[in-house]
């Protein structure tokens, strides 16, 4: 897994050009999860929708994450002929849908997440803010 780009001590090119392209305006809709789904899978779209990287999905990747998410359920809800084939290609598609550090970090996206608001007194923020300059 490649490292991020802050670790990464080279910070020249490294020859991929990017090919760019326009998208159809707007945000992308995300339809509800099926009622009928197993809880985990149900659970895994709901927090695909709601991460970072859904901000680079088209429909066709929310068509996908639906597909996979029916797959889920389907192998979840098998009980005891649980299917390894089957779990290795749900696998692979929730690779490609970048859900994973490993597979953001392989096409180069890194996600941050923003700092929590805290209800800290003002003196304190202040401290905070005076360590975070001086790199401490």
């Amino acid at each position: 897994m490649p490292k991020r780009s802050a670790e990464r001590r080279r910070r020249n090119k490294d020859g991929v050009e990017l090919v760019r392209a326009e998208t159809a305006p707007g945000v992308v809709e995300w339809p509800e999860p099926d009622p009928g789904w197993h809880a985990i899978a149900r659970d895994w779209y709901l927090s695909l929708a709601a991460s970072g990287q859904s901000q680079f999905y088209e429909p066709s990747d929310v068509a996908t994450a639906r597909y996979v998410a029916e797959a889920m359920s389907r192998n979840l809800a098998a009980g005891q002929r649980f299917s390894a084939q089957l779990f290795a290609a749900v696998s692979s598609a929730m690779t490609e849908l970048l859900t994973t550090e490993g597979a953001r970090r392989r096409v180069r996206i890194e996600l941050e997440r923003a700092p929590a608001e805290q209800d800290t007194p003002a003196g304190v923020t202040a401290i905070a803010d005076y360590r975070a300059a001086l790199g401490a």
